[in-house]
C-alpha cells in the first residue's frame, strides 16, 4: 500500500463527520429517531450501563489466557455483540405504548444457558460462597459480573416505567450467572485457587 499524502489525507478527512457535535452541550442526548431527553434519564441510565460493562467486558477480553481456546475466547465478543443489541433497544422510545422492536430472543437466552451448563460441568462444586478474585483476568470477570447486576437494575427500573422485551431482561439476568461461572472457569485454566469466604469469626 502506498503512502498517501498530507493533502490526499486532508481531502479524505473533509468527508468525516466530527466526533463532537456540541448538541449535548446543556445536557441533552437523541434517542433513536431523534427525540431528545437529559442525559440523566432513565434510559441512558440504563444503555449507558450497558455500554460500561461492554467496555470493561473488552478489558476482560484482553486480559484472558493464551491457554483458552478460540471458541472460548470468542465468547466475550459475541456478549458485547449482544450488548450492542440491548442498548439499541433500550435506546428507542416506545411508539404509542407500543415496545420497540429487539433483537434479542430466547435463542440467545438459550445460548447463555447452554454455555453456563456447559462450563459449570468443569468445576468443582461450591463449598462455599466465593468472594471476587483470583487471578487478573477472574478478578475483572468479577467486576463485569457486578457491573452486569447494575445494569439489570436500571433495566428492571426502566421496564416500571416503559416496554421492555422479556427477553432482553431474561438475557442479562442469564448473562451475569454466565458471569459467574465464567470466573470460576478461569481460574481454574489459570490454576489460581479460588478465594472462599470462611466465617472466621473476625
Amino acid at each position: 500500500m502506498s503512502c498517501r499524502s498530507f493533502n490526499e489525507i486532508t481531502i479524505y478527512n473533509m468527508t468525516k463527520s466530527k466526533i463532537y457535535t456540541r448538541g449535548g452541550d446543556a445536557g441533552k442526548t437523541s434517542l433513536i429517531g431523534g427525540s431528545r431527553v437529559m442525559k440523566c434519564h432513565q434510559r441512558l441510565e440504563a444503555y449507558g450501563t450497558v455500554d460500561e460493562l461492554s467496555a470493561h467486558l473488552g478489558l476482560l477480553a484482553s486480559m484472558l489466557p493464551s491457554s483458552l481456546s478460540g471458541s472460548d475466547k470468542s465468547l466475550i465478543p459475541w456478549i458485547q455483540r449482544r450488548l450492542f443489541d440491548v442498548g439499541t433497544h433500550l435506546a428507542m422510545p416506545c411508539e404509542n405504548g407500543a415496545m420497540p422492536p429487539s433483537a434479542i430472543s430466547s435463542v440467545q437466552v438459550q445460548r447463555l444457558e447452554h454455555l453456563i451448563d456447559e462450563i459449570d460441568e468443569q468445576l468443582p462444586s461450591l463449598r462455599s460462597f466465593v468472594l471476587p478474585g483470583g487471578s487478573q483476568a477472574a478478578a475483572q470477570c468479577h467486576v463485569c459480573r457486578t457491573v452486569c447486576r447494575r445494569a439489570e437494575r436500571l433495566i428492571i427500573a426502566l421496564a416500571e416505567e416503559v416496554p421492555v422485551s422479556a427477553e432482553l431482561l431474561s438475557f442479562v439476568n442469564r448473562l451475569s450467572d454466565f458471569l459467574f461461572v465464567y470466573a470460576r472457569f478461569i481460574n481454574k485454566i489459570e490454576c489460581v485457587d479460588e478465594i472462599l469466604w470462611q466465617n472466621d469469626g473476625d
